[in-house]
């Protein structure tokens, strides 16, 4: 499992708990029901747990906010002889296949609605009152089609957005390995261009996790014509090595 926590510093007057928090409880709830291997639906476990985490905070924080805690998810399980899957926001699955090459798995529904919102800024001067002002707007607009039908969906305080993630199932014995990526250590294949996805996999096995967070943490520390990608951005890497075919597999 990935989470991926998401909020505005400074934000403590919106919630005194803040982004660890939230994505340290919704992830240890989510484990404590993935743990009993009762091959319950994913999205219905994600949904349940949402739940239970704003009911924890619901009558101290303003939990309707845009800025509130709210946490990107990928849940993996091996159960019965199948892998079953489930992405919620813009983190990515990577599905090291036996046969074709790896098939790479996102919710692409944040980054297409985050593209149409900033489309007023094409053209527009950067570091001017004028450019200022659209940003401005655009993240507003941004954050209106958050938990929205037409926009995308994070867990957040409604449970009906675990509804709307992105889930499927594989035979295990298709699979050779299983990499998560937050959307920070995608960036080694764009905008950074470091790399494709079969060369992800090609490092993970080489030299785990890390190498791909250092290639990242390096290219951000490049100038780059994208001004987005200079921004840091949280990087985890999670890499199923050994999938379990009666045994337990190994994550590392």
């Amino acid at each position: 499992m990935l989470l991926d926590g998401a909020g505005i510093p400074g934000s403590e007057s919106i919630c005194s708990h803040g982004v660890a928090w939230y994505t340290h409880r919704l992830g240890g709830a989510l484990l404590g029901r993935l743990s009993r291997d009762d091959g319950r639906d994913l999205a219905a476990i994600l949904a349940t747990t949402i739940g239970e985490i704003a009911a924890d905070h619901r009558g101290t924080c303003d939990l309707t906010n845009p800025s509130s805690p709210q946490a990107t998810v990928v849940i993996v399980r091996a159960h019965r002889g199948r892998l079953d899957y489930l992405l919620l926001a813009d983190s990515f699955l990577v599905l090291d296949q036996v046969c074709g090459g790896p098939q790479v798995i996102t919710d692409e529904r944040e980054v297409t609605t985050r593209r149409i919102c900033s489309a007023s800024l094409d053209g527009v001067p950067g570091g001017t009152v004028e450019y200022d002002r659209i940003r401005d707007s655009c993240i507003e607009a941004l954050q209106a089609r958050r938990n929205q039908p037409g926009g995308y969906w994070i867990a957040k305080d409604d449970p009906h957005a675990a509804e709307e993630a992105v889930t499927g199932s594989r035979p295990l014995h298709h699979l050779h390995s299983v990499a998560l990526l937050s959307n920070g250590a995608s960036r080694i294949v764009s905008p950074y261009g470091l790399t494709d996805w079969p060369g992800v996999l090609e490092l993970l096995a080489a030299n785990g996790p890390a190498d791909i967070v250092r290639r990242v943490r390096q290219a951000e520390a490049r100038t780059s014509a994208d001004p987005d990608a200079r921004v840091p951005d949280d990087a985890t890497v999670a890499h199923w090595t050994r999938l379990p075919r009666s045994e337990v597999g190994e994550l590392s």
